[in-house]
């Protein structure tokens, strides 16, 4: 990979970049890292001081003399607004310009009443969520919806599942209230890019499973979130198994993945067979009561994920697949069978060095995705001197009074 040019670190969000990462702490080590001068330094230094996204610290240990001023991202410089939806949870936060959640809220909602009921909700719940801190602390917002996304319009195109959403375009309906970027993506995507970088930062290749009311996957590939030409890459749900007993699914086809293994078929099978469920914590209370029929319907729905995960390994050869979701998280017979099909249908060379393993941050790996989402966007090189370009041009042309 060839070296950076100075020319390539000169600019303002460049040198934001370096602080942020640590390669650059101070004033001395900017320059000589981009081989600016030092006033082009101090200029640069000061924009983001004026803007709030790095702050001076002074407690720096000292080699003698004076201690060097050290330069530091400022995670309190800005707000981001965010929100995991589910099918029938959602999570919505405020999270600092680390993604830290500064302030949080989880409640029931059924996405399928459409945008007009859930977007204004949400919007909302931001506000309420503000509290006192001031709107021009807002530096973007991120969503995840269980829906297929277009992420570059942040269109949701889902023909028949959330039937109500299909065609909608996100974005300009958020920033109506919230003057931002919006970034919208799929559910599990968001949930696949907050489990990566939360907690497994290191490897390149991950996929994550969402085993809910609906199945779904996000992919890491080569270290970032894997979205295909119009945004259907994951769409694991909707392969079909072998002998799923001509089960309609909700996208038209038969024996779908999500129409005989997840929550919603699980409950839909064991009620069929007379079993008193109305919520997986039900199955979840017949499975420990070792319910010989629940403990063989959740095996079952195992088995035929694991069919289709094997084929995706062997595919896409993950370093681990993360399963999630509240189904995968109750069950362990479910979790036991996924394991023993994809390391016996998959290839060797596949599952050498391949893990299977819940989600370590469980439902806050939608908020944490969200945020890394619209954070890795707004706070990049290029958005930051494209913020700071058009705060020059509207200053100058401002009157002298109002600018001052």
């Amino acid at each position: 990979m060839p070296r950076r040019t100075a020319a390539a670190l000169a600019t303002s969000g460049e040198v934001l970049r370096l602080i942020r990462t640590g390669e650059a702490v101070t004033r001395a080590d900017l320059g000589r890292v981009t081989g600016l001068s030092r006033p082009a330094v101090q200029l640069r230094v000061g924009e983001l001081l004026e803007r709030g996204l790095v702050v001076e610290r002074t407690d720096a240990p000292s080699t003698g003399g004076r201690p060097p001023v050290r330069l530091e991202f400022n995670a309190a410089g800005g707000v981001v607004l965010v929100a995991a939806l589910g099918a029938s949870r959602t999570r919505v936060a405020v999270c600092d310009l680390a993604g830290a959640e500064l302030a949080g809220r989880e409640f029931a909602m059924d996405v399928e009443q459409g945008p007009d009921i859930v977007l204004p909700l949400l919007m909302d719940t931001w506000d309420d969520l503000l509290g006192d801190r001031p709107r021009a602390m807002i530096r973007g917002v991120g969503m995840g919806v269980p829906a297929t996304v277009e992420f570059a319009q942040g269109r949701t195109e889902s023909a028949r599942v959330m039937a109500s959403w299909t065609g909608v375009v996100i974005p300009p309906i958020i920033r109506e209230r919230f003057p931002v970027p919006v970034l919208v993506d799929n559910d599990v995507n968001v949930l696949a890019i907050g489990e990566h970088r939360g907690a497994y930062p290191d490897l390149d290749d991950l996929m994550f499973v969402k085993i809910s009311t609906r199945i779904g996957a996000g992919v890491i590939a080569g270290g970032g979130i894997l979205r295909g030409a119009l945004g259907a890459a994951g769409e694991i749900g909707h392969i079909p198994v072998l002998d799923g007993g001509g089960v309609l699914c909700r996208c038209g086809n038969h024996d779908c993945v999500d129409s005989v293994a997840s929550g919603t078929a699980l409950l839909r099978d064991l009620r069929a067979r007379g079993k008193d469920v109305k919520t997986i914590a039900d199955v979840t209370a017949l499975v420990r009561a070792g319910d010989a029929e629940t403990m063989a319907t959740v095996r079952e729905a195992g088995r035929r994920i694991g069919e289709v995960l094997a084929g995706a390994v062997n595919i896409l050869n993950p370093s681990v697949v993360v399963l999630g979701g509240d189904v995968a998280e109750a069950f362990g017979p479910l979790v036991s069978s996924i394991r023993e099909v994809v390391y016996r249908r998959s290839t060797a060379l596949a599952t050498r060095r391949l893990r299977i393993e819940p989600s370590r941050l469980g439902a806050g790996a939608g908020i944490s995705g969200c945020a890394v989402m619209v954070l890795d966007h707004v706070l990049s090189p290029e958005a930051v001197d494209e913020t700071m370009t058009l705060t020059t041009l509207r200053r100058d042309r401002l009157p002298a009074t109002e600018a001052s």
